[in-house]
């Protein structure tokens, strides 16, 4: 029998800088955020890493990633 267990994902946010355009509910400035995404297994056996694009805006804080293309 194989036991599989708990996995346990931390995220780092690496760099921000603004990116272009406006927020759509508020019109304050979008800041674009690189984020390290990483899925460990018992804090020893690193499974993946991952590098993500996440975009929010700087006066409402509301992400907008499904809104801007």
């Amino acid at each position: 029998m194989l036991a599989l267990m708990a996995c346990k994902e931390k995220e780092r946010v690496v760099g921000r800088e603004e990116a272009p355009g406006k927020c759509p509910h508020c019109g304050g400035a979008v800041t674009a955020t690189v984020v390290e995404a990483e899925r460990r297994l018992c804090r020893c056996l690193t499974l993946y890493l991952e590098t993500k694009l996440k975009f929010y805006c700087s006066v409402c804080s509301r992400r907008l990633d499904r809104l801007i293309p």
